[in-house]
């Protein structure tokens, strides 16, 4: 079943946002599902917040396929000093893309 996964990151920039971006690619940037290292995502949005800090919202096909990239993503987090803060999980009742 595909899950939503919202992260909320308070006081990260939108050049931190891009560095997490530009390492998970290898700089090749984001601009499709099949750009992301690993299978699964299904949409991908990420923007500022009124009070300052960065929202990412997704869409997984699963929680296993999230998780995977979670293995990949959080190391990540933590070499450029993003908060690792667990994101807001739950079941997708509708998507359309």
């Amino acid at each position: 079943m595909a899950v939503i996964v919202a992260f909320e990151f308070p006081e990260v920039t939108q050049a931190q946002y891009q560095e997490s971006v530009d390492r998970l690619t290898g700089g090749a940037g984001l601009n499709s599902p099949s750009d992301w290292p690993v299978r699964g995502l299904i949409l991908h949005a990420a923007g500022p917040t009124p009070g300052g800090g960065w929202h990412v919202t997704d869409v997984w096909e699963s929680r296993e396929a999230f998780d995977h990239f979670a293995a990949v993503l959080m190391p990540i987090l933590r070499e450029i000093g993003m908060p690792t803060t667990p994101p807001m999980i739950c079941e997708a009742y509708n998507v359309v893309t």
